[in-house]
């Protein structure tokens, strides 16, 4: 365990209050108005502490395997859970473009599981890494865009259709990158068959 670890793991312990405060922050005690600032800084956290692990680890040579399982399982887990939130409530994405992105996920890493088991590994792709800033940003962005709203500066049909399209646009991305990520190590995959 190290340092990077220790922000990887703050992230995947932190995001389980995301649905929380979204669905019900009168457990909290709290109003939506105020829950939506949460909602933002406990993504501004995650998202600072996904960037900060990888600079420590690359900077102070601390990449681990763990490190190689437990970073995008983080990443995962923050994106598609925040995104399943974003079903439900005032924002109300299709359920089938969450699905889009949740698929990706679990075929990508059940080949990176499968060639691990082989004996070589799946490099990662850079539309991979762009695809977990989009992610990202557009997580960022619902949640500015709920503010906004709260703050009567957006109507709720301009949230909802902002939101789509933004979820959309990333959706489509993530195909293109599984594509990418197939192309670019198919020789490696042939190996499955053997």
């Amino acid at each position: 365990m190290n340092i990077a670890h220790y922000l990887t793991f703050l992230r995947i312990l932190l995001i389980p209050f995301f649905p929380l405060l979204y669905l019900y922050p009168h457990i909290f005690g709290i109003n939506n108005y105020l829950a939506s600032y949460i909602l933002l800084l406990i993504l501004l956290i995650c998202e600072t502490s996904d960037i900060v692990d990888g600079i420590l680890a690359r900077k102070k040579n601390l990449v681990t395997d763990m490190g190689k399982i437990i970073d995008p399982m983080a990443d995962t887990i923050t994106h598609i859970s925040v995104f399943f939130t974003f079903t439900q409530g005032i924002v109300k994405i299709p359920l089938i473009l969450v699905f889009v992105l949740l698929y990706r996920e679990l075929i990508i890493s059940s080949l990176r599981t499968l060639c691990a088991l082989k004996g070589f590994a799946l490099a990662a792709r850079k539309s991979g890494k762009i695809k977990t800033i989009m992610n990202g940003f557009v997580c960022i962005l619902i949640v500015i865009l709920i503010i906004l709203h709260h703050e009567k500066i957006l109507s709720l049909s301009n949230l909802k259709k902002i939101s789509f399209y933004s979820i959309l646009i990333i959706a489509l991305y993530n195909i293109l990158t599984a594509i990418d990520y197939f192309y670019a190590n198919k020789k490696y995959l042939k190996n499955l068959t053997d």
